[in-house]
């Protein structure tokens, strides 16, 4: 409790500062709106009506990517941990792939699928999949040998053993890599959405730099840490109830 207050506290003495620079300072509001304008421009998005469906697209692409994202790279990290072939062959592929930045996809996808909601969905897609197949892969190799041995000598088959022993084992690997994911979505989405959206926050940045309203461009900011501090408590919530299971089990 002291540090949630002491954070709180902190967050008002920096909003002060921040304040007090921008008047004190002349600071022009094209370059730094100060927080006072920042809020009253936020507040007037909201009392519109404009910001809700701009922020319904954002979740909607960011919930949809990184469901996409993350049972794709989950499949993927089991498939590799349990063919020693293939992860040897394709391992390599797979991380040259993630070195490719999305955005320099993002012309190429517009190409593919055209603008709006799809490719932003598989930009985000794409960010999501690497850590949940690396911290999967992870996980999985590194279950303690003994206990594998164990299920061996009771003669439980393969599957049995991916079910009831890795997976357990790798939860909580697993688990931090979907955090990262959660993160990796919302830049994902608005990324996608600088780049062939027509809506959402992303766009509406790029709208407000268009007019050079700094204003709206911070206010903006302010709701895409929100949606992202949301996301990623839900995913802190997911992460304890399935660990408690786990550990109950």
């Amino acid at each position: 409790m002291k540090a949630r207050l002491a954070s709180a506290l902190l967050l008002v003495v920096l909003l002060g500062a921040w304040e007090a620079w921008c008047r004190l300072g002349n600071v022009p509001a094209l370059i730094v709106p100060a927080p006072s304008a920042v809020f009253a421009t936020l507040w007037g998005e909201i009392a519109s009506g404009r910001l809700f469906p701009h922020l319904a697209i954002t979740a909607t692409e960011m919930t949809l990517g990184l469901a996409l994202g993350s049972l794709i790279g989950l499949g993927a990290g089991i498939l590799l941990a349990e063919a020693d072939f293939l992860r040897r062959l394709l391992h390599p592929y797979i991380v040259a792939s993630q070195v490719v930045p999305k955005l320099a996809l993002g012309p190429l996808f517009i190409i593919w699928f055209g603008f709006g909601l799809t490719p932003t969905v598989v930009i985000t897609a794409l960010i999501c999949f690497f850590p949940l197949m690396e911290n999967t892969l992870t996980g999985l190799s590194r279950v303690d040998p003994s206990r594998r041995e164990l299920f061996r000598m009771l003669g439980a088959c393969r599957a049995q053993t991916l079910l009831r022993l890795k997976l357990p084992s790798a939860l909580p690997v697993i688990l931090a890599g979907f955090r990262v994911a959660v993160v990796l979505a919302l830049v994902g989405a608005v990324v996608g959405e600088f780049i062939g959206g027509r809506a959402g926050l992303g766009a509406s940045i790029i709208a407000a730099q268009s007019v050079m309203d700094s204003s709206l461009m911070f206010a903006l900011f302010i709701v895409i840490t929100l949606l992202g501090m949301a996301f990623y408590q839900a995913a802190l919530l997911l992460e304890r109830l399935l660990l408690r299971h786990h550990l109950k089990g």
